[in-house]
């Protein structure tokens, strides 16, 4: 996307700079062979003088960069990486140009000093809810972040959303701030700049602090492995499934393990797990029984395993046990309910 070299851009910027400043600039942005990026500390303690001296320094670096006939001389590159930036979106994370624009991890170093020394490009630190970004339009920016942040707030706090639905909803707030007709494949760049909203690795957005977008454990595998799955898995599939969705290799008795801890499984047969969020009340089959007769009062018996059924994988005779149990009683019509 780029016609012209970064590194080479860079050295002819620095060519001119006495050699304290170039200095200054190369190790500040790790410019040299190694890459390797400098804090103003230790280039103090270099040169024996204050990081505040060498702040001073790069700022006044960067002025005499900006100042100079071979800045002048690049105006094409300049138009050429301005027009680069609004084409990915205007506004975006460091992280999405860098990604974007570097051919290579040597480029990466340049890019980041050109964006640092263009009157073209403004850049906004990181902070709580974003990532360190760059952008070409301030008008863009606020509308894209107040976008994100209204977007955020719509979210309910453990929801997944499938991408496409996701975009078309970002998409309205965005047209609430006046961005209007960009191209979609702008959308999940400006997404990225957001630190609180995430996808997970099924392709799912919600909030990044969501248990089920922040992936950080066999719990949270499990649980997209079953909601993609849609139906009662055994934890030994489940296992399986997660390192065939993911690659990660667990193994099945702590997957058990972990399902029986987290109260968004339910046990609901041999071995066998469903998500709460299905409908499915926690509690062995009595605690089932239980609760159907509450909601709907005295059953027959037939009744009572069709709906232990929809909740249960057990056999009609193991329902048939369980309602012998004291805490049940059969009224005189032949029905069952709770005893008093």
């Amino acid at each position: 996307m780029l016609s012209f070299s970064p590194k080479s851009a860079a050295k002819d910027l620095l060519a001119g700079l006495p050699e304290r400043s170039r200095r200054v600039l190369v190790d500040r942005f790790g410019l040299g062979t190694k890459g390797e990026r400098r804090t103003l500390d230790a280039i103090g303690q270099e040169y024996g003088i204050t990081r505040e001296r060498i702040r001073q320094i790069e700022n006044h670096s960067i002025t005499s960069v900006r100042d100079s006939d071979a800045y002048a001389a690049l105006v094409q590159n300049w138009e050429n990486l301005k027009a680069a930036v609004a084409a990915l979106g205007g506004v975006l994370s460091e992280e999405t140009i860098l990604h974007e624009l570097a051919k290579n991890e040597a480029d990466r170093n340049h890019l980041l000093f050109l964006l640092s020394v263009g009157h073209q490009f403004d850049n906004r630190r990181e902070d709580a809810d974003y990532k360190a970004r760059w952008h070409v339009d301030e008008q863009l920016a606020e509308a894209v972040e107040t976008a994100l942040s209204n977007l955020y707030e719509s979210i309910e706090p453990n929801k997944l959303t499938g991408e496409e639905e996701f975009l078309d909803l970002f998409g309205k707030h965005l047209k609430q701030e006046g961005v209007k007709n960009k191209a979609p494949e702008m959308l999940p760049r400006w997404l990225q700049i957001s630190k609180r909203i995430g996808r997970n690795p099924l392709g799912e957005w919600g909030r990044q602090d969501s248990p089920h977008v922040r992936i950080k454990n066999t719990r949270d595998f499990a649980y997209l492995t079953l909601k993609r799955h849609g139906s009662p898995m055994h934890f030994t599939e489940v296992a399986k499934n997660i390192e065939k969705l993911f690659g990660r290799k667990t193994h099945p008795a702590t997957t058990h393990n972990e399902l029986i801890k987290d109260g968004r499984f339910v046990l609901v047969g041999r071995g066998l797990y469903a998500l709460k969020e299905w409908g499915y009340e926690p509690g062995v089959v009595r605690d089932v029984i239980s609760g159907i007769l509450k909601r709907e009062g005295p059953l027959s018996r037939e009744e009572i395993v069709e709906r232990v059924k929809r909740e249960r994988y057990v056999k009609d005779a193991t329902i048939a046990v369980n309602l012998q149990n004291p805490m049940f009683t059969r009224t005189s019509e032949g029905k069952y309910s709770l005893s008093k």
